[in-house]
């Protein structure tokens, strides 16, 4: 009875120590956490409400925000990359995801291929494009004139800008979706091809009748991962066209402008930082809601 008792104190006494353990490693992220993400956006919150060397509650900023012409272009420009980007990078990452499949050898080798451009830093890819887009000195400028083509000033139009940023998120971002349908695509069993080749179904029909549904919930996680990252779009905007399009960060003539980009020049240029404080405020309410209709929507798909 006593080294029952014995016993069962010792494994008391080991379990509170893992257990002590277990908490001791997670208090430092948690603590990190708070005092990186959950303090500051409490801080922004609060700020957004109230005037400099004021504690007095008031909506003006969030007035001022809602009369700001720059702003509705900037959200404007936020919805047309989310358009954009998110259905083109997922469609690229796709093609290529059963591209490499249906290759027999080699497959590690391509696939390393796409997917670099994700790893690499974001701001070296964006200076190697600023320098392809180049108008005078670009490559792709140099071939436009080798076809005998008009030559275009892709950063430095407010109609061609936009969309040459927007190539530039593409080309990154769809190695992260190849890789993601790769993996979704992996999972199917190949006993259901099999089966659907035996009823006669060509590739195109096995293709919608097989892989597509049962790709939905990889449709739906790089969905939402892909819609919230655009609408924080701003390091390739920021190093593709600050200082060489005529009009600073977001230009030329706010042509590329996105919510963040329009919150760093209210905060870090203008240093208007409570009216950057309601922008952001407006930013995370932007991406709640679309977040919660992308989950009602997409997620009623799948049960379907």
């Amino acid at each position: 009875m006593n080294n029952n008792r014995k016993t069962l104190d010792q494994m008391m006494t080991l379990r509170t120590r893992r257990m002590l353990i277990a908490y001791a490693f997670l208090f430092i992220p948690v603590l990190f956490y708070l005092g990186v993400r959950i303090v500051p956006a409490i801080q922004a919150l609060s700020m957004s409400f109230t005037h400099e060397g004021s504690s007095v509650f008031t909506l003006d900023h969030y007035k001022m925000l809602l009369q700001d012409e720059v702003f509705w272009i900037s959200v404007k420009n936020t919805i047309l990359y989310v358009v954009i980007v998110v259905p083109l990078q997922m469609l690229l990452g796709l093609l290529i995801a059963l591209g490499i499949e249906r290759v027999n050898r080699f497959k590690w080798f391509y696939r390393i291929v796409f997917f670099l451009p994700y790893m690499t830093s974001i701001v070296a890819i964006s200076w190697v494009w600023r320098l392809i887009y180049e108008p005078n000195t670009g490559l792709l400028n140099k071939v436009l004139d080798w076809l005998n083509l008009p030559v275009q000033g892709w950063l430095t139009h407010p109609d061609t800008a936009l969309i040459s940023v927007s190539i530039v998120i593409i080309w990154q971002m769809m190695g992260f979706c190849m890789l993601i349908f790769t993996a979704g695509l992996q999972v199917i069993p190949r006993q259901l091809y099999e089966a659907a080749e035996i009823d006669g179904a060509g590739r195109w029909k096995r293709f919608w009748m097989v892989t597509f549904p049962l790709l939905n919930p990889t449709i739906v996680f790089l969905a939402i991962i892909g819609v919230i990252q655009t609408l924080q779009t701003f390091t390739q905007i920021a190093n593709l066209t600050g200082g060489a399009t005529g009009g600073g960060l977001g230009g030329p003539l706010h042509s590329t402008s996105s919510v963040v980009v329009y919150m760093y020049n209210q905060g870090f240029r203008d240093y208007n930082l409570h009216f950057a404080a309601a922008s952001t405020v407006f930013l995370f309410i932007l991406i709640l809601i679309v977040t919660l209709i992308q989950f009602r929507v997409l997620n009623k798909s799948y049960k379907l």
